[in-house]
């Protein structure tokens, strides 16, 4: 049986595993950046001194990327502390630009024992082309180079180095960065953010450069170019249902309310596409599924994180649609067509859980940031009612996926202690925390979350 202590660890990592997912140190609806990022630190502080395996082990998880970040720079500073080989996997499956970030934060901080050193040489080894890094992440494989005392190939240290001690490369792309400085045409077959400075310094026309260097763009640079230009169709029906669903989501608000209408079924085709990739073996297995899904103004986020809680409600809608045998969405807006989803009006999360279990389902899904404001406290008194009164046996599943963290608190804000809530990010990782809300809910204690966490590893 858990120890009162034991379940205080829980209920502690449980919290923290909420932020990990949620929390990326930037602005909010409700709060500022630095407040963001102040608490984030002390939590990762305090968990870090009292469960120090668990806080490692919780690389294992769909945790984001900044906070795995943080986690890895904080167990490299501790002698012994973690799995190097866990930490070797998160950090694959890290954007390169993400991980180059955080070798330089290693050595502002001057962290660089042996184990560091060892992790930076054996992902660099595993890099495809190290010599297309060194041309678009210059800087960053220079200093990584330099902290962890690397030999490289002569020709690729010279690049690093000396570049302009030698006239040729033979490494096509190296020779490609050194020609691009006098030769126009060679810019072109350089990747577009390294293109783009020399293309300014050549003094190209912006127009006459991106038709031109369009082939050398990546998927998600051609979207965030295109929504800054505003074009009509930007890419191509493959590339918008190869996207995860809140990418795909933030880009389909991103457009105008006409484009949206105009382009309703290729757009809905690849939500639905990306929807049943993710649900894979699970799709239609869930029974009778409702949701209760926030496009109140604070969904809107903040500058730094534009329209994410609506995107990230947009893309669980479709998500759960593919999940449930039978599904309905309530919008709390009263809307009923996520592709025209635009954040306004209050928050009435009470009226629409009501309207939620009135269809009697198998599973309630609720997508907020729990800000319940229309009347404040209407959705606590529904679902306390609901879990004490009504349903005392629970055969309605109830999970709350809270898209924003909650500085002030030091955790996503809930809306019913009888109800689980848990952080959420990608839409993709619906299901798996659905699975790990149970342990919000007390059915299991710490010897399950600690065999779930080894679980997870292994399978990473």
């Amino acid at each position: 049986m858990d120890t009162f202590a034991d379940l205080v660890a829980c209920e502690d990592l449980l919290l923290f595993v909420n932020a990990a997912i949620t929390a990326t140190g930037q602005r909010e609806f409700h709060s500022t950046q630095g407040e963001q990022r102040l608490s984030l630190e002390f939590l990762h502080s305090y968990i870090e001194v009292n469960y120090p395996d668990l806080y490692a082990a919780t690389l294992a998880l769909d945790i984001n990327d900044h906070n795995a970040a943080l986690i890895i720079r904080n167990l490299l500073a501790r002698p012994g502390a973690g799995d190097g080989a866990l930490i070797a996997r998160r950090l694959e499956r890290m954007s390169p630009p993400r991980v180059y970030g955080l070798f330089q934060r290693l050595r502002r901080d001057g962290v660089n024992n042996r184990r560091t050193r060892a992790i930076i040489r054996d992902w660099l080894a595993g890099r495809p082309d190290l010599a297309f890094d060194a041309v678009k992440y210059r800087t960053a494989l220079k200093e990584a180079v330099r902290h962890a005392h690397l030999k490289l190939p002569d020709e690729l240290a010279t690049f690093l180095f000396e570049p302009r001690s030698r006239s040729r490369f033979g490494t096509p792309i190296l020779d490609t960065w050194r020609r691009a400085h006098y030769e126009q045409a060679a810019l072109y077959d350089l990747p577009y953010t390294v293109a783009e400075g020399f293309a300014a310094r050549h003094g190209i026309r912006r127009e006459l450069f991106l038709e031109r260097i369009a082939s050398r763009m990546t998927r998600l640079e051609r979207l965030r170019l295109d929504n800054r230009l505003e074009r009509t169709r930007p890419e191509t029906d493959a590339d918008l249902a190869a996207m995860p669903l809140v990418r795909l989501a933030s880009y389909a608000l991103s457009l105008p309310f006409e484009q949206r209408a105009a382009r309703r079924t290729e757009l809905t085709t690849a939500f639905r596409t990306s929807a049943r990739r993710a649900a894979a073996t699970r799709a239609g297995t869930w029974g009778r599924v409702a949701a209760v899904l926030d496009d109140s103004f604070s969904a809107y986020g903040s500058a730094a994180k534009r329209r994410r809680p609506l995107a990230v409600a947009v893309g669980c809608h479709f998500l759960l649609e593919a999940l449930a045998g039978e599904y309905r969405g309530l919008w709390l807006s009263g809307g009923s067509d996520p592709l025209m989803a635009h954040p306004v009006g209050p928050t009435p999360l009470g009226q629409r859980i009501i309207d939620a279990l009135e269809t009697a389902p198998d599973r309630l899904v609720i997508v907020s940031d729990g800000w319940d404001n229309a009347p404040p406290g209407l959705a606590n008194q529904v679902l306390r009612t609901w879990r004490r009164r009504l349903d005392p046996e629970r055969k309605v599943s109830i999970v709350h996926l809270n898209p924003v963290y909650d500085a002030e608190d030091f955790d996503v804000r809930r809306l019913a202690a009888s109800v689980p809530t848990a952080g959420i990010r990608d839409a993709e990782d619906l299901p798996a925390l659905v699975e790990l809300a149970q342990f919000a809910e007390g059915r299991t204690g710490l010897a399950e979350l600690r065999a779930h966490l080894t679980e997870r590893a292994a399978l990473r």
